[in-house]
């Protein structure tokens, strides 16, 4: 099996920005189509108690912890997206740029609720709308899912050694010197 070339730093580069704004995208359309249609507080069945429609706007983060210190997760989004940009300009893996691009998305999806919704600039509250109460008591949204996917996918890219290049952890690593010396062996003619 032959080895796929790595990608080179443009095509990297717009397969992250490609992703990241179609993964935006799709979290800011069904926010609007959220906002729009469901009755905030109450719950909506889809599969009965295993999927629920539940519209809340969540001034925290994960179950609404810090909720009186908002700006912080503004603050805290902007520093991670610069990081994932930052980082992507390195990427030569495929699944890298995937994982960056969506990652990236759902970043830019949760800050843009901060940035420019209700109650203010870098305050405001991130709109909330899907509820699986047999797995988790939390309500998360579209940006929600990629950024967990993401961290896991980081987690496992991680633990497994494979690089921004696509080369592994193990590829890089020198062979232990010995410290005997060769062996010499003299051939009879």
């Amino acid at each position: 099996m032959t080895a796929r070339r790595p990608f080179r730093r443009s095509a990297a580069g717009i397969t992250v920005a490609v992703l990241a704004m179609l993964v935006l995208a799709a979290d800011q359309f069904v926010k609007y189509l959220t906002i729009e249609n469901l009755p905030l507080h109450e719950v909506v069945p889809v599969l009965g108690d295993f999927l629920q429609l539940y519209y809340i706007r969540n001034s925290g983060a994960a179950f609404s912890l810090g909720s009186e210190v908002t700006w912080i997760f503004t603050i805290a989004l902007t520093v991670v997206a610069a990081i994932i940009v930052w980082k992507a300009f390195d990427v030569r893996s495929r699944i890298w740029a995937v994982v960056l691009g969506c990652l990236l998305g759902g970043v830019l999806g949760n800050l843009t609720d901060r940035l420019f919704r209700e109650p203010g600039f870098a305050v405001g509250h991130v709109v909330d709308m899907i509820s699986m109460p047999w797995m988790m008591p939390a309500i998360f949204n579209v940006a929600d899912i990629f950024i967990v996917c993401g961290m896991v996918t980081v987690a496992i890219l991680v633990v497994l050694g494979i690089r921004f290049d696509g080369t592994r952890e193990k590829d890089h690593q020198e062979a232990p010197e010995s410290d005997a010396e060769p062996e010499i062996v003299e051939k009879d003619a």
